[in-house]
């Protein structure tokens, strides 16, 4: 055996990167370090013991299985350990979470030994994570008389799991961080470059912010043993962008606290906080982790003496300082007044950060242990036949007579569980929900295959309809880091019961396609709830929330998920878009005039637009619904007329169906089942039965947004502002510009056309605008290179039909093959047009990316610093967002084109046009 050699080796290498030893998740290793233990005489015996009890990974890992067995016979007295007394053996049991642990809690408790049985049933009544196949014990053991088996259920019924757990501290005392003005995305707090590492807790912490920055966290923290460091987002929101547990998890490696001293680099409740609060996305992670997110309003518009806003030059609102948080800055969080103090003085009300749900959060270190607590109470006072006492804080319902249903409001009623039957519940309700679809992405699915270990989890809960696990963030390049990760990763979700986009026996060919369009497609049913692992988790049907890892694994396990029922904005249209503007002018000009509406104020943050679409199949509307992120809005949801929605899902079953004809179904035919979903659906509309989801005419609404078509002139561009004086207001997306602003005299290094934010009409006009540019001119130069990345290998087919894929590789210099992917990303550039496989490319920002300093025109939707482009020593990188047709004409001139050169350019193509519907769509 040399398992343990290999280990050791690989200590000493992660020495040199200033690393601990990686935790331990192998059943061969842990093995032989028990071999080793037993072995009195060992000369690796010490460093054995230390590892065993100190750095193995609980909860289903193979690891863990071995671990828990060995302690059980520690227990029984087949093994003695001196180190380990049997009570010790029973407490690092405790700290094993579920699975194997809990297996052997049970045999224990249920067994012969009366001594024994009791103080394993004192363990276990401190446990949460028992799945069906625990409770089907514990509840025949019950039924045969088993008095130890009554002892549980009963301390299970009244919840003494949780109501035995230390309150919460009456006063928290945390020292400020400022991590960055303006908007913090999650890229500063875990780096798309870095999505190889997030498995490695340890590893992937280094990446956080900065080292500079990670020092000063440190120093703080030592200076400050008495107090939490609380990092800030000044003058902006704290963790928009992608959903990553990962940001989360690196905040409370350096600033939380020891989940369990037995358990290596899992940190539990953060504190952080925003002058313009937190993404919602992020807060839901933060709860995952038992932490507190703060919305600190601790800047304000200035007004004048008649109370009007002040505004500056640009016609912006000048912000003034309400009180400061500097670095270094000494506050209370006050969890009995709900109040932010700056010692005696009262700073804020933070009774939103501190509902009784979230401080159950707190107190229990994370919302798992809520979810899976309210689920074990359950079934022990339905086993003992009792009314369930009230233990947990109620869940808030909000009914208000005569008052309709918006369409989110109608989807949570259609899909709660466990609330006041009759009930109609409206926004700002506490709603447990079944999940109907749910998606995992490669770049934090390894974290979700670790949350599922950590809860215990081996299998996908029967509620859910469908899940998948996408590989379209490693898509680009099939390197080192991706063949270690992924094929375990997709064999792990394989055998959860997820369909995988690569098969870990190699029967089907590769699927890297984005993983918000196959989710669109998965969707078929306009009244679906879909949870995904990536904040564009957006779909045209139905209504999705993007989720951090943490709550993908919860869906996986449990298909459920909570949330309170989210208020909506309405948006609809009036006006008619001009022949030669792009939908995707429509979707920024969304944005701009709804801050132009409100007077800077983001009216979409944190709540679900109602789009009333109407016309627009899934495919081209996905465009408004991927944006909503950059919004900030927690969800989106497309009102559509009925034939619309019907030929949307016939779409969608061609597409499950060519997945299934790739023998992409499994054991459990999923998609096969999913295709029945989309037949029922459309038998519903057709025959008027249940039509096309739409909200009560009498809906109440926090915000209507009426977007005016007529006056979008010109195509729009998202810019990152990158030179703004003010740094708060870089990178934020806010930033809507019309083309005339650049003056047809930006240079432009490199283009992109890809992502989740184009569909094949974009490939379409790709390829007639090339055609069009060779019979004007005789030829297609580039004079800036052009990347482009279909979204799906379905898209790449049928341009191959239609003879459009012809045009693109006669015109390109890289055509991708999946016979030879490439190993090695980018650095450089040649001017020419790039066909790159389909998946995320320069979007993603882990694998391919531009040449730093560079200026990219991309149909992406991130913008921010260092994630398609970084800074080079003389040049801040920016990433412009447009139109596909704005992005070819940047490529073939080297700049941004003028309005004029724009219109000649476009005559004549077929972009993706937009027609309001023409009578209001309400029920």
């Amino acid at each position: 055996m040399n398992t343990y050699t290999d280990y050791i080796q690989e200590i000493e290498e992660r020495k040199i990167q200033g690393l601990n030893p990686k935790p331990i998740d192998g059943a061969e290793l842990l093995s032989e370090i028990i071999s080793q233990i037993k072995d009195l005489n060992n000369k690796d015996r010490a460093d054995s013991l230390n590892f065993f009890i100190y750095n193995v990974v609980p909860g289903t890992t193979p690891a863990a299985g071995v671990k828990a067995k060995f302690l059980k016979e520690i227990i029984l007295a087949e093994s003695v350990v001196a180190e380990i007394t049997p009570a010790f053996a029973l407490e690092l049991l405790s700290h094993m979470k579920g699975g194997t642990s809990i297996e052997v809690l049970l045999d224990l408790a249920v067994g012969s030994d009366e001594a024994i049985a009791k103080e394993a049933a004192a363990v276990l009544k401190t446990q949460v994570f028992l799945y069906e196949a625990d409770t089907d014990r514990l509840e025949e053991a019950f039924k045969n008389g088993n008095p130890i088996a009554a002892a549980i259920l009963e301390s299970y019924a009244k919840a003494e799991f949780f109501t035995k757990l230390p309150e919460i501290a009456e006063e928290i005392k945390v020292i400020t961080y400022i991590a960055g003005e303006g908007d913090i995305s999650t890229d500063l707090l875990s780096p798309g470059n870095q999505a190889h590492s997030r498995s490695d807790r340890e590893l992937h912490g280094k990446c956080l912010i900065s080292p500079e920055a990670q020092d000063e966290i440190k120093a703080l923290a030592e200076a400050n043993p008495d107090k939490s460091v609380m990092l800030i987002a000044e003058r902006g929101t704290m963790g928009v962008g992608s959903s990553r547990m990962s940001g989360v998890n690196n905040v409370a490696l350096w600033t939380g606290k020891k989940a369990s001293p037995y358990v290596p680099f899992i940190n539990i409740a953060p504190i952080i906080a925003g002058t313009n609060g937190i993404s919602p996305i992020f807060l839901t992670t933060v709860g995952v982790t038992g932490g507190i997110g703060i919305d600190l309003k601790n800047w304000a518009k200035k007004l004048d003496a008649q109370g009007n806003v002040v505004l500056d030059e640009a016609g912006e609102a000048i912000l003034e300082e309400v009180y400061s948080v500097a670095t270094g800055t000494v506050l209370t969080i006050n969890t009995k007044t709900k109040k932010l103090y700056n010692g005696d003085k009262e700073l804020i009300d933070i009774s939103s950060s501190l509902t009784p749900q979230k401080v159950e959060f707190i107190k229990a270190g994370g919302s798992y242990a809520i979810v899976f607590g309210k689920k074990l109470q359950t079934f022990a006072a339905k086993t003992l036949n009792i009314d369930i006492p009230q233990v947990y804080a109620a869940s808030k319902e909000v009914s208000i007579e005569g008052q309709g249903l918006t369409a989110v409001e109608k989807i949570f009623n259609k899909n709660a569980v466990g609330t006041t039957p009759g009930k109609v519940l409206h926004a700002g309700s506490d709603v447990r929900v079944e999940v109907n679809i749910v998606g995992s992405q490669d770049t934090t699915g390894l974290m979700t295959s670790q949350e599922l270990e950590s809860m215990a989890a081996t299998v996908i809960s029967p509620i859910v309809d469908g899940a998948y696990q996408s590989g379209c963030h490693t898509a680009s390049v099939w390197d080192n880091k991706s063949k270690a990760n992924i094929p375990r990763l997709m064999k792990f979700m394989n055998d959860f019961g997820l369909i995988t986009a690569r098969d870990p026996k190699g029967e089907y060919l590769a699927m890297t396609d984005v993983i918000h369009k196959v989710l669109n497609d998965l969707t078929v049913d306009d009244w679906a709830i879909t949870i995904g692992g990536d904040s564009h988790t957006r779909m045209s049907k139905g209504v999705a929330f993007g989720a951090d890892s943490g709550t993908v694994a919860l869906a996986l396990a449990t298909g459920e998920a909570s949330m309170p029922i989210p208020q909506s904005v309405k948006v609809t249209f009036k006006g008619e878009m001009k022949e030669y503007m792009d939908f995707r002018d429509v979707v920024h000009a969304t944005q701009s005039q709804m801050l132009h509406q409100f007077k800077g104020d983001n009216v979409f943050q944190g709540r679900v637009i109602e789009v009333h679409i109407g016309t627009l199949t899934a495919d081209q509307s996905f465009t408004f619904t991927d944006w909503t992120a950059e919004m900030k809005a927690k969800a989106s949801i497309c009102i559509s007329e009925d034939a619309t929605l019907i030929e949307s899902l016939e779409i969608a079953k061609g597409r499950i169906q060519i997945m299934i004809d790739k023998g992409m179904d499994n054991k459990t035919q999923v998609l096969k089942g999913l295709i029945a979903i989309a037949d029922k659906r459309i038998a519903e509309i057709k025959s008027g039965e249940k039509p096309a989801l739409t909200p009560d005419a009498d809906a109440k609404y926090f915000a209507e947004v009426v977007v005016d078509l007529d006056v979008i002139a010109e195509p729009m561009i998202a810019d990152p502002d990158v030179n703004n004086i003010d740094v708060s207001k870089r990178y934020t997306h806010d930033t809507i510009r019309p083309l005339s602003f650049y003056g047809g005299d930006k240079k432009v290094d490199l283009g992109f056309i890809g992502s989740c934010m184009v569909h094949k009409g974009d490939m379409k006009i790709l390829a007639q605008m090339l055609k069009n540019i060779d019979a004007q001119e005789g030829k297609v130069e580039f004079k800036a290179p052009l990347v482009v990345a279909p979204p799906t290998y379905n898209i790449v087919d049928e341009l191959k039909k239609e003879g459009d894929w012809e045009i693109l590789q006669k015109y390109s210099g890289f055509e991708f093959d999946d016979n030879i992917p490439k190993a090695i990303a980018r650095t450089s550039y040649e001017k020419m047009l790039y066909l790159e496989r389909p998946g995320c490319n320069l979007c993603m920002g882990n694998q391919e990316k531009a040449a730093k300093g560079d200026t990219v025109m991309a149909t992406s939707t991130r913008l921010f610093q260092g994630r398609v482009v970084e800074d080079s020593e003389g040049k801040k990188g920016e990433s412009l967002l447009s139109s596909t047709p704005v992005v070819v004409l940047s490529t073939i001139l080297g700049r941004t084109p003028t309005i004029e050169e724009y219109k000649s350019a476009v005559k004549g193509i077929n972009l993706t046009k937009f027609a309001p519907p023409h009578k209001q769509l309400v029920r």
